[in-house]
């Protein structure tokens, strides 16, 4: 029985290196500002899909997964219980798409600042990421590291 339990954490253990968190962003933000937008591409390289179900930062009291829809002519934002991630695919969070939202930000995010993020994932469990944060206009910031 032991040697079965060892087999399943080995078999599982994998798991855990098959999100990637690329080019993860943030807009920053006007002073008094209380949300901030995040943006990142997140790869799935498993053979079975995943789903980010959460994510919190230290930045923000919290962190919403959202998406923009069109209703009746009409760009709306919702919050959405989190993303689907693909096997062997990728899902990307980008402006006017679906996006992160910080709530209650404790301090404005600054340009050229890093806000870490943790993410929340039904199958790989937790991912930590640092947001480069890029100009409040415009899109990502021009140096990116992956993560």
């Amino acid at each position: 029985m032991r040697s079965l339990a060892a087999l399943l954490l080995m078999a599982a253990a994998p798991a855990f290196a098959q999100v990637v968190i690329d080019k993860p962003w943030a807009r920053a933000t006007a002073p008094g500002a209380k949300v901030a937008a995040g943006y990142m591409v997140v790869r799935n390289k498993a053979t079975v899909a995943d789903r980010l179900t959460s994510a919190s930062s230290p930045a923000a009291a919290r962190v919403e997964t959202h998406v923009h829809i069109h209703e009746a002519g009409v760009m709306k934002m919702r919050e959405v219980p989190g993303y689907d991630i693909p096997a062997g695919g990728a899902f990307e969070l980008k402006p006017g798409g679906a996006h992160l939202m910080f709530m209650d930000i404790r301090r404005p995010f600054i340009e050229g600042e890093k806000v870490p993020v943790k993410l929340t994932f039904e199958k790989a469990g937790e991912v930590n990421a640092e947001f480069d944060v890029g100009r409040i206009s415009g899109g990502a910031p021009a140096t990116h590291h992956k993560h």
